[in-house]
């Protein structure tokens, strides 16, 4: 979505008009059976649960306005996590150019995940590697989807892949024996 668009309403409602309504109505379910994984992977790459949720509620206006651009229905799952990945990639270098306040963060209620050490160990990873295990671990997405995602071809998503279970275990393994 295009900045025009985004902070026009006028313009979005005629874009939205512009989408055949089937097409649309698809992607809101989609989107309603896929909300909550939608948070999760937002959650993984901000670690702040309304920074999640921004991402979140950003990511469904870019794809409900993009509707229309959608191909095919199976690629929608893809689809909607390679939107989430993007914004939630934006907002990151967004943050990282902004300018520290003098002001203490606000005190926020974290989020309860069953392993917390894995998901620190997350942490070692770049940003490939961390969307390629979270797609696959957390959101079960199969290896060709996951290259749908990130735009990788499937053998180097399999690169990827084994190489940051690699790192993890390493990880995991010295956390375990540093406790």
């Amino acid at each position: 979505m295009d900045r025009r668009t985004r902070d026009c309403p006028a313009a979005l409602e005629r874009r939205l008009l512009m989408i055949p309504e089937n097409q649309r109505k698809q992607v809101e379910a989609q989107i309603m059976e896929s909300y909550t994984s939608m948070y999760r992977l937002a959650y993984t790459y901000v670690k702040n649960p309304d920074d999640a949720m921004d991402i979140v509620q950003e990511s469904v206006c870019k794809a409900i306005s993009s509707s229309g651009e959608l191909r095919s229905k199976p690629a929608l799952k893809s689809w909607l996590c390679r939107i989430v990945v993007n914004t939630a990639l934006d907002f990151l270098r967004r943050r990282s150019r902004e300018t520290v306040s003098e002001a203490p963060p606000e005190e926020g209620r974290e989020d309860v995940y069953r392993d917390l050490d894995t998901l620190r160990a997350l942490d070692v990873l770049d940003e490939k590697e961390r969307t390629v295990i979270v797609l696959r671990f957390f959101e079960d997405l199969k290896l060709q989807d996951i290259a749908d995602v990130t735009g990788d071809n499937l053998n180097t998503v399999k690169t990827i892949l084994y190489r940051s279970l690699k790192k993890l275990k390493i990880q995991l393994t010295e956390g375990a024996s540093a406790s």
